[in-house]
């Protein structure tokens, strides 16, 4: 075959490709030919087309909804992870090792944003000032499904990962630390607190689809206590604010309890939570300079002199 017929072969392949990822996202043709800018017609004719090449139905088009066949759903896989990989290598052809341009999607959970993002992003850019960067601050599960799909190059979240496809790379330990505001009778106060000091406090929390506040409730069943929570709030910045100004304790990354945000950490005798954070990045993918320059900052960070990442 000709290299011009072959790569007309190609086009007419992605072409099918993206016009049957858009009927299944979009949920049917109407909407999938709106997006793509094309008449319903066309879209239909091209998605026959590909049914006609390959031997089998995609999509099962006797009900009022278009859904997947069984082997539309196989296929429909198959096409996604194609136009990753194929992006992911679009990537690398425009890539530069010296980082003297390119890009960094980084994403980040919530509490790491509220104290990691700072620092990190003062060194990296003084280091590599023409790199773009793009934060997203994302939920455990948005990460670990922006990561997979290729929407982010890197991520610092839990080392909790669930699929297969993401590599973690550990970073650090993060301890969580009893925490009050200046309003608060115990700002300012020396003393360790036991189990039994602990348990009369009123608490402002994280709600529990936070993975911290998992994290802080499996702390007080170890401790055998049944918190005082009185605020629950889904926001870190929101739950900062709140510890302005109201007369309750937190339970937050140690790092957060700074003079300038109003905060005294508290010394609790039992050992307080800690967990594995992580670098995050999807297996088997290309990965960039300004990732590979990113994860060397945080790990080297992380390590410090003499230290060890497995320790």
């Amino acid at each position: 075959m000709h290299m011009s017929s072959l790569l007309v072969v190609i086009a007419m392949l992605l072409r099918h490709l993206r016009y049957l990822l858009a009927v299944a996202d979009n949920g049917g043709f109407t909407r999938a030919a709106e997006v793509l800018h094309v008449s319903q017609p066309t879209l239909s004719q091209q998605i026959r087309q590909l049914e006609e090449t390959l031997g089998v139905s995609l999509f099962d088009r006797t009900s009022r909804t278009v859904k997947p066949t069984d082997a539309g759903l196989a296929y429909i896989e198959s096409a996604r992870r194609v136009l990753v990989e194929l992006a992911a290598g679009k990537r690398a052809l425009h890539d530069v090792k010296d980082l003297s341009r390119g890009t960094l999607r980084l994403g980040m959970t919530p509490t790491f944003m509220a104290y990691l993002v700072g620092p990190l992003v003062r060194d990296y850019i003084a280091l590599y000032p023409n790199i773009h960067l793009q934060l997203f601050e994302l939920s455990m599960d948005d990460i670990e499904t922006q990561l997979a799909n290729d929407s982010l190059d890197i991520a610092i979240a839990f080392d909790q990962v669930r699929s297969a496809d993401i590599e973690s790379i550990p970073a650090f330990t993060e301890t969580l630390a009893l925490m009050v505001g200046r309003n608060h009778p115990r700002y300012d106060c020396h003393a360790t607190l036991t189990a039994e000091q602990l348990a009369p406090l009123e608490f402002a929390l994280l709600t529990p689809d936070f993975v911290t506040r998992t994290c802080i409730d499996a702390f007080f069943a170890k401790v055998r206590i049944t918190p005082k929570v009185v605020i629950e709030v889904n926001s870190v910045n929101t739950l900062l604010e709140v510890m302005r100004y109201s007369a309750v304790a937190t339970i937050l990354p140690e790092s957060i309890a700074t003079q300038d945000r109003g905060l005294c950490k508290l010394a609790m005798l039992d050992e307080p939570p800690q967990r594995g954070a992580a670098l995050l990045r999807r297996k088997n993918n290309y990965h960039s300079a300004a990732s590979e320059a990113f994860m060397s900052l945080l790990l080297g960070k992380a390590l410090g002199p003499g230290k060890s990442r497995h320790a």
